[in-house]
């Protein structure tokens, strides 16, 4: 018998995600019940076609009503986050994302690329000095978004390192290594306390011509931003670029080291990186899920779903849905077409795409560049998480 519950448990991901499981799951049980230790189990749906039947109806299944983690949260933690622009229903998701849309079009995070080059380069700088054994992920990828998000938001370059640690923190909190003793949702707590802050301190200052002027200078919903409202705006915005990106890049860095025909070619010829950075994205998706609440009693494939039960899109079996996807479990850079699930589809397709595509087309093109040779120096270590799909450790040994 299938051990759907296993799916639940973060334990389950420390040696990486279960696709045995989920690819079991997808031909027997596609719409399975999971029964979680100290919360109501959830409903999840492992194939592509149904992911998106769920993201596609938001009047069906909403991210607001219990938010979009499988815990049930405590109300003062679910205010916070349906106050995300993640754990919103339309109208209000259109209300709050359409005054930012125009700022990461293509057109305009193109413009960036220059800027993010050069701040690719001198963290590798940084990292020549440091010898030829390096942690990526921390010395190498995190600095990128980091300082790239930084920079749009016009946020003080000091501030970044702490940002960052404390978005590492509110994404990290089901691995005892990344949270250490704190208080559930600490970090979350502190980075608002931060934004609060800082967007007291911007509006005495005037406006800088960032995306911080955006976010309090144009009417949302009908109504200014208060400071609390930038809160927990910008804790959903800092956690989520720091998180996603770092994981991209280091993912996909592991996957390529473990196909070294693949990166040998796309040394050789780096225009295929657009499609390779895709495949990244599906074959180690930075989220496992994310979840809605049923607003009423319906159905998915054929199984009943009660009002009020959870439903979580697992992302990590949906992009290896062998009717979508020929040799699905293959890591295949030159995939195409390759209509994944990691940015999500319908009302809530991530708002960064094209930032995090220049982001990983620009490290992979300047990683080459820089260093001959890169390989493994020891072994990987994942986060225990159900909802993360990151690394926390990746030792590596480059070559000059």
């Amino acid at each position: 018998m299938l051990d759907a519950d296993a799916i639940a448990r973060p334990d389950t991901y420390r040696d990486g995600p279960p696709h045995e499981l989920f690819t079991q799951l997808r031909h027997e049980q596609p719409v399975a019940w999971v029964n979680m230790d100290n919360h109501p189990g959830y409903w999840a749906v492992l194939r592509h076609a149904d992911v998106v039947h769920v993201a596609r109806n938001s009047d069906l299944f909403s991210a607001s009503t219990g938010g979009v983690v499988i815990e049930d949260l405590d109300a003062a933690s679910l205010e916070q986050m349906r106050d995300m622009l993640l754990a919103m229903d339309p109208p209000r998701h259109t209300a709050y994302r359409r005054p930012l849309s125009p700022e990461f079009t293509a057109r305009v995070m193109a413009g960036l690329e220059a800027r993010i080059r050069t701040v690719t380069r001198s963290i590798f700088d940084r990292a020549d000095q440091s010898g030829p054994d390096l942690e990526f992920v921390h010395e190498v990828c995190a600095p990128l978004p980091s300082q790239v998000l930084g920079e749009l938001l016009g946020l003080p370059a000091e501030d970044w390192p702490e940002l960052h640690r404390m978005a590492e923190r509110n994404s990290g909190g089901q691995d005892p290594d990344i949270n250490t003793g704190e208080a559930r949702g600490s970090a979350s707590v502190e980075m608002a306390a931060y934004a609060y802050g800082f967007a007291g301190q911007r509006r005495a200052l005037g406006p800088q011509g960032d995306l911080t002027d955006v976010l309090l200078g144009r009417e949302f919903d009908g109504h200014l931003m208060s400071d609390i409202d930038f809160a927990r705006f910008f804790v959903q915005l800092v956690t989520a670029g720091n998180d996603t990106t770092r994981t991209m890049l280091s993912s996909g860095l592991l996957a390529l080291l473990k196909h070294p025909d693949q990166l040998a070619r796309l040394r050789a010829d780096p225009a295929g990186l657009p499609t390779a950075i895709e495949e990244i994205l599906r074959w180690a998706n930075p989220l496992h899920y994310f979840r809605r609440t049923a607003t009423c009693d319906t159905e998915i494939a054929g199984t009943p779903i009660s009002a009020g039960d959870k439903v979580a899109m697992i992302y990590t079996s949906a992009n290896r849905d062998e009717t979508v996807f020929t040799d699905a479990q293959a890591f295949d850079t030159r995939r195409d077409p390759n209509p994944h699930l990691s940015f999500g589809i319908a009302t809530h397709f991530c708002l960064g795409v094209h930032l995090a595509r220049l982001e990983g087309r620009v490290f992979f093109e300047e990683l080459f560049r820089r260093w001959p040779t890169i390989e493994l120096a020891g072994e990987p270590l994942r986060q225990r998480s159900n909802l993360n799909n990151s690394l926390k450790a990746l030792p590596v040994r480059i070559g000059r």
